[in-house]
């Protein structure tokens, strides 16, 4: 069964690897489980490497034995498989070190770095995310890029690669940001002003929306930055955290995080907002969007949401991945 289900997935892809070739992409998912018929596990391509992971069940030896054959077989370019379970504890067949080690991948022409297995449990590169950041890029040129929640920079980095005058990546994580750094450091020719801030994105999108800093820790030490517009902004938070400048909870307060997003997003510029629970569909993303502006005074002249690209197929007509384009007038 797991095979013939990766064989269909790989034949549905056809086209979209063509595309993605075309223009310098070698990471995409192969399998989807929750929406291909293999519920709790996803498969990777990165580069070279095949990512597989597991949510719910470890898989057994055969079911190993049986992708090795596969890929082996569909995919002869890839130099081996690495298996991480995500469950209780953090399982995984042994892999030979060369897949460990962090190597370099390919985004839009775009060099990242990529390790499949690290400290923390999440991939270096969301792929359900490509199509937001060729969006970016595409419009990014000569223009300021502000990327709220940046994890380890994705979009920071095709954005300086694309032309962009100044890219602010920002995060609470400072080994995120570093691999961000060694990123940009594959793409010489990347000539954009870059930062990589080390703090908590709210007190920052606040200042910079001109906002006051709420929080039981606003009288703590953070970085101090002046309010002031980009023409380009990514927000892009987890569905949940907290910390002590409050909490991010997308599902019950997205406007606490959309309103100073927007106010940070200067006139004639738009903001690309994400939302990752299935909770709320494309049409109601858009209504939240555009009550919490009309609220704010602040005037949109266009929304668009859309979804990832082919490989992250949707089940019953809804994509987990909403991302909305958000233009202001």
């Amino acid at each position: 069964m797991l095979e013939s289900l990766l064989s269909a997935a790989l034949e549905r892809r056809a086209a979209l690897l063509a595309r993605l070739k075309a223009e310098g992409t070698d990471c995409w998912r192969l399998l989807h489980g929750s929406s291909e018929g293999c519920e709790g596990l996803t498969v990777d391509v990165y580069g070279d490497v095949l990512l597989v992971q597991s949510f719910r069940e470890p898989l057994s030896g055969e079911q190993l034995a049986t992708l090795e054959r596969w890929a082996a077989r569909a995919l002869p370019q890839l130099t081996g498989w690495v298996w991480n379970h995500r469950g209780t504890q953090r399982l995984g067949a042994e892999s030979a070190a060369e897949l460990l080690a962090e190597r370099t991948i390919r985004e839009g022409g775009t060099e990242l770095c990529f390790a499949a297995r690290h400290r923390g449990l999440d991939p270096w590169l969301f792929l359900d995310l490509r199509a937001a950041r060729r969006r970016i890029a595409a419009e990014v040129r000569g223009a300021s890029f502000l990327n709220l929640f940046a994890y380890t920079c994705g979009a920071g980095v095709r954005a300086a690669c694309a032309g962009a005058a100044e890219v602010i990546n920002a995060d609470f994580s400072a080994s995120s940001l570093e691999v961000g750094r060694r990123s940009l450091e594959l793409n010489p020719h990347a000539s954009a002003r870059v930062e990589f801030l080390h703090e908590d994105c709210l007190p920052l999108l606040r200042q910079w929306a001109g906002l006051e800093v709420k929080g039981r820790a606003r009288s703590r030490d953070f970085l101090r930055v002046e309010p002031r517009a980009f023409d380009l902004v990514l927000l892009d938070p987890p569905k949940w955290s907290k910390g002590p400048f409050g909490a991010v909870d997308v599902e019950h307060d997205y406007p606490a995080l959309l309103k100073p997003a927007l106010l940070a997003t200067a006139r004639g510029g738009a903001l690309y907002a994400t939302h990752h629970l299935p909770s709320l569909d494309a049409a109601g993303f858009e209504a939240r969007i555009r009550r919490t502006a009309e609220k704010a005074g602040i005037e949109l002249s266009a929304v668009e949401v859309f979804g990832p690209d082919e490989d992250f197929p949707v089940r019953d007509g809804a994509a987990l991945l909403k991302v909305a384009r958000c233009q202001r007038a």
